[in-house]
Order: structure tokens, then sequence, then C-alpha cells
């Protein structure tokens, strides 16, 4: 193995049914470097690390270790731990209930007496030597987050590991928590450990690490060194753009003009999982969130429709004050929401299209009024009708329709309550290319008529046939706005890595 090289993965190849996960990926880690694994949902980071790690058995490929002659074979997360590769995942797999040496220590002795004293020794000078703001003998639980995943990095280095995994360990902290983190990352990298750091944030790529490989589609796009890759340029190829040649597509109609009628604004709108912030629709207007994943576009229409818990803001709907904190609330303020997981946040999958699609009514007229069977019969009748609804019968379980018959269902779901404002986030993921052009039809024809929608989708080119203005975020937080003449895929591009939003001819 060259000298310096720490691991390397060549060829690595993997499928499931019906899906090619990687293909002829290689990736390559140095000594002392932190190395970000970049890409989209579904590019194939996940499967590439739990292949690394045991979790996943590769089709095809090679895996080699530093110090070891041949192909290291990992069929185990422990066979992956006993070569010195360790993961820290964003969700902490240690015991909150135990003190931070004995997360530091269990499982690790055979001794038949337990020497804590030394332990807590040992302990204390790991944290002190990796600055740690953690005592021994304190509780795991009584540390904020961003000091249990440094715990959990800690217990990784004194097992000499010489791969670190870090998986989007980012993602819950604030900005001074990211500082402690990546102060540790520089020192362990100072020690010579290779870290893989596995993240969506954009400008914390940029602030520490050394080199990016993407992959798009579960395959190898390239490696790059940082300083010789700009943001943008990172963006296009996550996204499988070419900046000489991105032009807007063809709309699909003439959008309507959107009204002067303000019928939602937020001030200061957070949740437990977004930042502040200002957002405001029009009645008939189509807007959008848009950013990479992890920016924070569906946290924020979550926080709208009180999905998460709000933790400030204030909320106006056609000039009243209203109080929205909790889904019951936006239903009952004329709010729509089709989430981003169908099957976890939309579809009950064992009942009917019926009783699906009238959910969203029966909420809003109480348990005390019930809608009756030939009522429902009727609804369900009727949307089957208008949406095309390929199903059996109306009795059917929502579970036994394809991806894109089950959105139609959660979208006519919210029809039947004729909201006022309705947010898709992701309605056409998955789903083929007939059934999207179905649903982006749809949306231009509910905005014709007066209705607000809020669209996002990963797919760029998808936002711009719909909406007339994209709110671009960025970690978090909204970076831009763009309308008009602006809403370009190179300009919606430049805006997310970090570029002025009029600077196109530069």
């Amino acid at each position: 193995m060259e000298d310096g090289i720490v691991l390397t993965m060549r060829g690595i190849s993997i499928s499931f049914p019906g899906v090619k996960a990687l293909n002829n990926v290689d990736f390559t880690l140095r000594r002392g470097e932190i190395h970000a694994l970049m890409g989209e949902n579904g590019a194939g980071k996940s499967t590439l690390i739990k292949v690394l790690t045991g979790v996943y058995e590769k089709d095809a490929g090679s895996i080699c270790i530093e110090g070891r002659d041949g192909e290291a074979n990992i069929h185990s997360p422990q066979q992956a731990q006993n070569l010195g590769i360790s993961t820290v995942y964003q969700e902490i797999t240690l015991c909150p209930n135990l003190t931070v040496a004995e997360n530091m220590f269990i499982g690790r002795t055979k001794d038949r007496i337990v020497r804590w004293r030394e332990y807590e020794k040992r302990t204390t000078e790991i944290l002190d030597n990796l600055g740690i703001p953690a005592r021994a003998s304190q509780e795991l639980s009584h540390c904020s987050l961003a000091v249990q995943q440094m715990v959990a990095i800690a217990r990784a280095v004194d097992m000499k590991c010489k791969v670190l995994i870090l998986d989007e360990p980012t993602s819950s902290l604030d900005d001074k928590e990211v500082a402690m983190l990546f102060k540790l990352m520089r020192e362990l990298k100072e020690r010579g450990v290779g870290i893989i750091f596995v993240t969506h944030f954009l400008e914390q790529v940029y602030e520490v690490s050394d080199r990016i490989t993407v992959l798009r589609g579960g395959e190898l796009v390239g490696e790059y060194l940082v300083s010789e890759l700009p943001q943008v340029q990172l963006v296009a190829k996550m996204m499988g753009k070419s900046l000489d040649d991105l032009a807007e597509l063809e709309r699909i109609g003439q959008k309507s003009a959107a009204g002067e009628e303000t019928v939602y604004e937020a001030k200061d709108l957070s949740s437990a999982e977004c930042r502040p912030f200002d957002f405001r629709i029009r009645r008939g207007e189509v807007n959008g969130f848009t950013g990479l994943l992890g920016s924070g576009r569906s946290e924020s229409v979550r926080a709208i429709f009180g999905a998460d818990q709000v933790t400030g803001g204030r909320v106006t709907i056609k000039g009243k004050p209203v109080r929205i904190t909790k889904p019951h609330d936006a239903i009952r303020s004329g709010i729509g929401y089709l989430p981003e997981n169908r099957r976890r946040d939309g579809i009950i999958a064992d009942l009917s299209v019926r009783d699906n699609i009238i959910l969203a009514l029966q909420v809003i007229k109480g348990m005390n009024h019930p809608i009756s069977r030939a009522e429902a019969e009727a609804f369900a009748d009727e949307y089957i009708e208008a949406l095309q609804i390929k199903t059996a019968s109306k009795d059917t379980p929502i579970r036994s329709l394809s991806g894109g018959n089950q959105q139609k269902v959660i979208l006519a779901r919210w029809l039947l309550t004729h909201p006022q404002y309705l947010i898709l986030d992701e309605p056409t993921r998955g789903i083929d290319v007939g059934t999207k052009l179905e649903i982006q039809k749809l949306v231009l024809k509910l905005a014709e008529e007066g209705m607000s929608v809020t669209f996002i989708s990963s797919e760029i080119e998808e936002m711009l046939r719909t909406c007339s203005r994209l709110i671009v975020m960025r970690d978090r937080k909204i970076v831009g706005e763009l309308t008009g003449d602006e809403l370009t895929q190179a300009q919606v591009m430049k805006t997310i890595a970090g570029g002025e939003a009029r600077d196109e001819n530069e």
C-alpha cells in the first residue's frame, strides 16, 4: 500500500433486489486527513460506510487497511473494529445512565475484577489530553450532545482506531458545539487518525476537510482537494449538472400570477428542529424551499404545520394572529401538509383508500360528528375519479397501492378539506414520470383557482417548473430568495453554494 494511505476501497459494488446501490466505487483515505464523503440522498454514502464497517457484504471489490497484507475481510462491525475502524453516529450509541468512565471501558475488559478507580484515572487522562470538557465520574446523560459525541470519539481513539467515521455528527449541534467538535477533529488529525466526515453542511465541509469524495446514484463522481473545488462546483457535481450548460427546462404551463393578499405569514418562527425564520405566501402563489438535503427545508415546513415542537415566533393568517403549535391547529386554520416520508408520516397503511381520504376532514369535524358511510363513499368516489387513483376499489388497503397512487390518496385527503394553504414536501419522490407531471399540473391548477402552495422537491427542474418564488436554504438558514429571471438552475446552485443571487455573469 502507498505510504501514508490508511484505507483503500477499490471497485466496491453491491446490489439489493432491483437496485444497484454501489457500482465500482473507489475510496482512499490518508493518514492524518479529514475526508468528506458527499452526495445527495440515495447517492450511496451510507451503503459505502456499511460495507466498510461490515454491516453489508459487498458483491465485488477489495478493502485494504494500512499495515496488513492482502485484502481485509470485514464481515461484521466487530471485525471492522478489530481492524481499527470505528464509527460515531448522529444518534449516540453509548449508555446515558452510565458514567463517562464506564462508557469508555464497558465491554473492553475481560478481567474478573473491574478496577473502576484505575479506569476513572485513565479516562481523566484521556479527557484532559483531548481537551474534552467532561468528568470521568459524570453520568453521560448530564453531558451535552456534543460532549457525548466527543466521549464516543475518545473511546474509539483509545481503542487505537486508524479510521474514524463521523456520520452526520453536527446535525443536532449549535455553532459553539460544532466548534468544539471541530477542534477535537483537528487534534486527531494531527495525531495521524484518518477521518471520514459524512455531512450535508457545505460550509462545515470547507471549514474542516482536506479532501472531498462525491458519489451520485451509487457511482463515484470523483475525489477532489477542498482547496481546488469551489462550493458551486461541488453542488454541480452532487446534482449532476454542468455549470456550462444549465438552461431552464420548458415550463409545463403558464404560471398564474399570485394575488396581493398574504394568506400566511410567520415572523421568527422556530422549532426544536429549525432556527428562527421569516416566511410569507400570497393567495394563488406557488413558492418553494430549496437546498441540499439537510439544509432545513423540510424542518421549516414542519414548523409551519406544527409537526415539530414550535419554540417561538408569531403567525398570522389573512392578517389575523393565530397560534399553531400542533398539526390539529394547522388543519383547523386551513393548512394541509403532505409530508416528505409518506410511509411513516402520511398513509395509515392498514386503512382503506376511503378511510385515508376522509381522515383530515374527520379531524376538522371532530369525533363527535362522524362522517357517515354514504358521505365517505361519495367523497372517495369523487377523488378517485378526479385524481385518477388506480385502485381495485375504495376498500383496498392503501398499502397495496403503488407509491404514486398513495401520494394521490394523501393529496385527495387534503383537497377534501379545501385548504387555503397546501404544503407539499417531496410529493413526487419515488414515482413514475407520468404521475410526476400529473401532480405538477395539479399544483399549477390549484394555484390558478386561488390556493397557496409550498412545493419542495430535490429536483431543481421540478421546482423551476412549478414555483414562481424559491427560498434558498443552506445549513438550516435562509440564504436567498429568487424570483423572475433569477429562477434558473445555475442561479439556484450558485445561491446554495454561497454566491450572490445576481452574480450569474461573473
